[in-house]
C-alpha cells in the first residue's frame, strides 16, 4: 500500500543552514533516503522551498484566485514529503519515525487512495 509521509516543521525550530546541527539533520535525511531506496519502498521524496515562495490557488464562481504564501496560517509548514509503498501502516510509521524533522516537527502519514481501474 502506498503512504505519503508529509513533513511539517516550525521554521523557527529547524537547525540553521550551515551549522553542524543542520549538517547532522541533512545527513539523517540522506541516510533515510538511501535506506528507503535499498529497502525497495521509496517511490518519491523531495524537500520543498520555504512557504513564502508558495502560491495558493482556488476557483470560486468560475474565477481563479491566487494568493501568496501558505493558505493556512500555522507555525508548522509543509517542508517535504516521502511517498513509499509498504505492506501496512505500522511499517510506514516505522519509517516515518526515522525522519529527522520528527524530533521537532510533525510527520503526517496518510494512505494514498487506490482507485479501481476505470478502463
Amino acid at each position: 500500500m502506498k503512504y505519503m509521509m508529509l513533513i511539517y516543521a516550525d521554521p523557527a525550530r529547524e537547525p540553521v543552514y550551515g551549522t553542524p546541527e543542520f549538517e547532522k539533520m541533512m545527513s539523517g535525511y540522506f541516510a533515510l533516503s538511501e535506506k528507503l531506496a535499498a529497502d525497495g519502498v521509496m517511490l518519491a521524496g523531495e524537500g520543498l522551498k520555504e512557504a513564502e515562495t508558495a502560491k495558493a490557488l482556488r476557483v470560486r464562481g468560475g474565477k481563479v484566485e491566487t494568493m501568496d504564501g501558505p493558505f493556512a496560517e500555522t507555525k508548522e509548514h509543509l517542508g517535504g514529503f516521502y511517498l513509499i509503498d509498504v505492506p501496512d501502516l505500522d511499517t510506514a510509521l516505522g519509517y516515518a519515525a526515522q525522519i529527522p524533522s520528527a524530533e521537532y516537527g510533525t510527520v503526517e502519514v496518510r494512505p494514498v487512495m487506490d482507485y479501481p481501474d476505470a478502463g
